[in-house]
């Protein structure tokens, strides 16, 4: 289950997300209210199933009291359920938590912090408009540790403004000396409807951007993080279970406002795509119905969608996930991915599909496959 929080203190001007400033004071009660309708009103969507994660997302998360993430919490483990493992995520800024915070949202049940820092360099964080410091990002991490968190992952940018290799890699050294179970590191870009679209700065070129990465990946092999997706290092296997459900194309929950979800109507084989209603105003006004839009994928865009998730991931997954999370049978792609094995870009296996190291670094080349497949259908 994903849970939208919509609220920041600052809207970041690299940001494309549904978020929005903060009001002088946040309808939390009523929010949180809103969320428990959202639940009561999607518990058949969880067709018998447990829930194994909740993430809540933002929008920044923390602004919201350990007192209302228990409230949802407990309300999605009454109604729908947990599996034994669940994982409970959190988004937190540095500039809006402390000690008591970070042991309310423990105490609350989440099990996972993710710290968005996107980097140790105070310059670059002014120029990315952010509200906090190298030194309070740094403090943030050894906070939520002193919390009783043993699962923290924290974002990081790269391709940023005059960045270059060597200070690309001093954020990422500043993560890895902090000992962080996760990190994500992925690449600024410019995105319609943000201020830097509107006047963009100037970014690195893509052999630059092609060194850092390489580089980057180097280093974070180097001290034990696994990549396991195009943005995603982890150690001691500590994935994130509710992102690797999505690169999976697996189902979840979407509550909150503007949050989308994705349902497999097992006894239709339909597959659904929900939404609600983006404008925190808006939605409250609609929180006694957990008013939804729902739209059907068809037939033809369902291969596209599979792979654009599934190809993030740097092993792959089981063939049979395709039939079993689209309803399509294998022979559906049988042809595109022949002709892609024969080009080096997929591996050459029976049961696995994945990218050859090739085709992780041209993964858009992969996609237009599917793209102009489905154009022709």
């Amino acid at each position: 289950m994903y849970i939208h929080i919509p609220w920041c203190s600052k809207k970041c001007p690299y940001c494309d997300f549904n978020s929005h400033e903060s009001p002088r004071k946040i309808p939390e009660k009523e929010y949180v209210d809103a969320l428990i309708a959202d639940i009561k009103n999607d518990l058949h969507l969880a067709q018998g199933r447990k829930l194994s994660s909740l993430f809540f997302g933002g929008g920044t998360p923390s602004l919201f009291t350990g007192s209302s993430i228990s409230t949802v919490i407990k309300c999605a483990e009454k109604l729908i359920g947990f599996t034994d493992d669940v994982e409970i995520t959190l988004e937190a800024n540095p500039e809006s938590v402390n000690l008591q915070k970070f042991q309310d949202f423990c105490k609350a049940g989440v099990n996972r912090i993710s710290i968005g820092i996107q980097t140790f360099n105070d310059q670059q964080l002014n120029l990315l408009g952010r509200l906090h410091s190298s030194y309070s990002a740094t403090k943030a991490i050894e906070i939520a540790r002193s919390a009783g968190f043993n699962r923290i992952n924290i974002d990081l940018m790269h391709g940023l403004k005059e960045q270059n290799v060597s200070n690309a890699l001093k954020d990422l050294q500043f993560a890895i000396s902090s000992e962080v179970e996760h990190i994500s590191w992925y690449q600024l870009t410019i995105e319609k409807n943000t201020k830097f679209f509107n006047d963009p700065p100037k970014l690195p070129d893509c052999r630059l951007i092609s060194e850092i990465q390489d580089h980057g990946c180097q280093l974070l092999a180097r001290y034990g993080y696994e990549q396991y997706e195009i943005s995603s290092f982890a150690k001691q296997r500590k994935r994130c279970t509710h992102n690797q459900n999505y690169w999976e194309f697996g189902d979840y929950i979407g509550i909150g406002a503007g949050a989308h979800g994705k349902i497999t109507l097992n006894h239709e084989q339909t597959l659904l795509r929900t939404f609600r209603t983006r404008q925190p105003n808006d939605y409250l006004k609609h929180k006694n119905r957990g008013e939804k839009k729902s739209i059907v994928v068809e037939v033809p865009q369902r291969p596209l969608e599979f792979m654009m998730n599934v190809l993030r991931l740097k092993n792959g997954v089981p063939l049979k996930y395709f039939p079993e999370r689209t309803g399509l049978q294998e022979s559906y792609i049988s042809k595109i991915v022949t002709n892609l094995k024969k080009e080096g870009l997929l591996v050459d296996t029976e049961t696995q599909l994945l990218t050859t190291s090739l085709g992780f670094r041209f993964l858009d080349t992969i996609l237009d496959r599917f793209v102009r497949s489905h154009g022709e259908s």
